[in-house]
């Protein structure tokens, strides 16, 4: 017998294709977008469709699950909805369980899904991530189109190929990497937002104007104000903008199921999860961005990537638009006496999967990695950002 070793190279390529439309009252029977969409590969046939609800969207639009089978029921040809539309629990605290995903799974082998069916998730980020996980995991995935009903699921995670929940103490600890079959972003659901939703999905797009894009943050600084006053006009600019660059650097990057240890998109994101599980998720994670771009903001200024005019117009236009740069989590310590929020750069790089990777703006507009953080010049800027609370 030979002791030989024989190697085979397996090679694939895989092309993922899938729509990000913009549109207005997706259920309004005139509007055969949602329809279209289900049929955009000519099978000829009726679509098995499930549909899963945010409780915060059946909150706010009590007959969301009515306007679902009016528009079924007009596009019977199309659509064949197995069953009443769901409701799903919102919000990280939802996340930071298997409960809902499970029970989401559960109802899709109730009605005996197969991978050519569809699940319509409806929600904001954190309920599109636990529908989507679900939906990934059953029979290795089905078909899933989201309609992103926040600002940060409109302009960030709802467009992207990442599903996932919160386990053992750590953010996104279990998901997995799946492209949507389609996306339909209707800014008609941003109107019904609380704040805490409405602004905290701004912080997503200081981050990824700060690392891809100068224009993009002067718009955002020149109409700070605008969208303080929640203006319509400018955060449907805000989404298409913020949520074009997210998909430019999943499609451009390289790296879209994130191979890799850099993730430039995670720019701000090391302490922002820390505050988040510090604060029990009391604090949104939009909210948690804004202080850690911030944060990641004052290191670049402290180790001269920008200038200390642009660390202020920073600051200040965070502020302006109704974003909070400060947290007293920020100063909370362990047992040890070591800032608590410290402990999320070794979690991060944990995550990241070996070397530490932190995306810091140089200059405004370009991202520069870094593979240390000074935990003394992070000290001076939580300093610098109590300064400015």
């Amino acid at each position: 017998m030979s002791s030989a070793t024989e190697t085979y190279h397996q090679h694939l390529s895989v092309s993922y294709d899938y729509p990000v439309h913009f549109t207005r009252d997706v259920f309004n029977p005139s509007n055969p977008l949602l329809s279209n969409t289900l049929d955009r590969l000519k099978e000829g046939r009726r679509h098995r469709v499930q549909v899963f609800i945010d409780s915060g969207v059946v909150e706010s639009w009590p007959d969301i699950g009515e306007r679902v089978r009016a528009y079924a029921d007009a596009y019977a040809a199309t659509i064949e909805l197995v069953c009443d539309p769901e409701t799903v629990p919102g919000g990280e605290r939802a996340k930071n369980s298997r409960v809902a995903a499970e029970r989401v799974m559960e109802s899709i082998a109730d009605h005996h899904l197969c991978r050519q069916s569809f699940v319509l998730a409806i929600g904001g980020g954190s309920a599109l991530d636990i529908i989507g996980l679900a939906a990934t995991l059953v029979h290795r995935g089905l078909r899933q189109i989201r309609i992103p009903t926040t600002v940060l699921a409109q302009d960030d995670s709802g467009v992207g190929v990442k599903n996932g929940i919160d386990a053992y103490g750590v953010k996104n600890f279990a998901g997995t990497f799946a492209p949507p079959f389609g996306v339909l972003i209707d800014p008609s659901f941003l109107k019904t937002l609380d704040d805490r939703y409405w602004f905290g999905g701004l912080g997503e797009a200081f981050k990824v104007a700060l690392i891809k894009d100068a224009d993009f943050f002067t718009y955002l600084c020149a109409r700070a104000d605008l969208l303080r006053q929640r203006d319509e006009a400018t955060i449907e600019e805000v989404v298409r903008r913020s949520a074009i660059l997210h998909l430019d650097h999943i499609r451009n990057g390289g790296d879209p199921f994130e191979f890799g240890a850099a993730r430039p998109l995670d720019f701000g994101h090391w302490s922002a999860h820390r505050l988040e599980v510090m604060s029990g998720y009391e604090l949104g994670h939009g909210c948690a961005v804004a202080i850690g771009v911030a944060l990641d903001s004052f290191y670049a200024q402290a180790t001269g990537l920008i200038s200390t005019t642009d660390f202020d117009a920073i600051v200040r236009a965070l502020k302006q638009v109704g974003l909070a740069v400060w947290s007293t989590l920020l100063e909370r310590t362990d047992p040890d006496g070591i800032l608590s929020v410290l402990r999320g750069l070794e979690e991060f790089r944990e995550h990241l999967g070996g070397e530490l990777h932190i995306t810091l703006p140089g200059p405004i507009g370009q991202a520069v990695e870094i593979n240390h953080m000074d935990p003394a010049i992070v000290v001076q800027g939580i300093q610098a950002l109590k300064a400015h609370a």
